[in-house]
């Protein structure tokens, strides 16, 4: 199975402030392999994930109050967008890198165009 790549969502306004950061949609997107997924922003955040260490994921309601990459003891936000919010939830945690160091992943919440796209990928053959 090759690689199925899901983009991470942005704001049209916002892009060209990303691309000068390092972090706009040439350089960030998520990769949806049979055995893991890798999730980057730019030089800003890295993780590849085991998919068997995802146990849920769906859709995220909750407010956001920034874009770009955030977070803090395991719970990481990544986006462009404020919209088509997707959390997962991995056990165990996996090791991620933001901005170069190394970081914990419990929660992994992201900005996607299609957040149903992964979302039935990582539900399909469980």
């Amino acid at each position: 199975m090759s690689e199925t790549f899901v983009a991470i969502r942005y704001t049209p306004a916002l892009v060209p402030v990303f691309r000068l950061l390092g972090l706009g949609p040439a350089r960030s997107g998520v990769w949806v392999g049979r055995d893991s997924l890798r999730v980057t922003m730019g030089w800003g955040f890295r993780a590849e994930i085991p998919r068997r260490a995802v146990r849920e994921i769906g859709p995220d309601g909750a407010a956001v109050s920034g874009w770009g990459v955030h977070g803090w003891r395991g719970r990481w936000l990544i986006n462009g967008s404020s919209s088509g919010l997707v959390r997962l939830e991995m056990d165990p945690e996996v090791h991620a890198w933001a901005m170069g160091i190394p970081v914990r992943l419990r929660t992994l919440r992201l900005s996607l165009v299609n957040p149903n796209e992964l979302t039935s990928m990582l539900t399909e053959h469980r």
